[in-house]
């Protein structure tokens, strides 16, 4: 039992069981050891969740950085939808990533900073959009997971609409940009 197995089948735990059901005691019987082995590779839950959600984010950390030529702006867009895939692949996605600090991402972080500044987005706006995507996205997928362990509104009147999730993401996720798009044209501050 290595690091990379604990991890593994805690995922597949959280898979099948959620998040408020995971536990060191649950995974160490899957595993077919006893709890305190667990803490040889984790000091604490704490630490195990971090692992898990940095593996859990691998498909949008291992994504193809902008390069100079890239349109910002789709780029920008492919950007968030990717972080929303990769959310959505876990069951409690969002859940588990929520609160989690990109320690392993930063330099990826860096560049995609970079590659919106080089591309003409001041650079306090593009930290902010970034950040509010980046929120945006998990709130979005958390409702979305939320509504799939809740099941379908039953209670809402007639005329209230369903709301299709991903539609919903999309048009937010255009208004945000479309407020970039607005504040990196006009002039630089003093």
């Amino acid at each position: 039992m290595n690091r990379e197995t604990v991890v593994t089948e805690a995922l597949d735990l959280l898979d099948e069981v959620g998040l408020d059901t995971v536990s060191t005691r649950r995974l160490a019987k899957r595993l077919g050891v006893e709890q305190p082995s667990l803490y040889y590779h984790f000091r604490t839950k704490k630490d195990l969740l971090a692992a898990m959600a940095a593996a859990a984010m691998t498909p949008h950390a291992t994504a193809p950085l902008p390069s100079p030529g890239d349109d910002w702006r789709a780029w920008f867009l492919e950007n968030s939808r990717g972080f929303r895939r990769t959310l959505l692949m876990r069951r409690d996605g969002a859940r588990l990533h929520a609160g989690s600090t990109p320690t392993g991402d930063l330099d990826r972080i860096r560049h995609k900073m970079a590659f919106l500044v080089a591309s003409g987005v001041p650079e306090q706006d593009a930290q902010m959009a970034m950040l509010a995507a980046g929120r945006y996205t998990v709130g979005c997928v958390l409702e979305e997971q939320a509504e799939g362990v809740a099941g379908p509104a039953e209670d809402l009147p007639a005329d209230v609409p369903a709301i299709d999730p991903e539609a919903a993401f999309e048009a937010g996720l255009a208004l945000i940009l479309d407020g970039l798009t607005q504040r990196s044209r006009r002039p630089p501050r003093p």
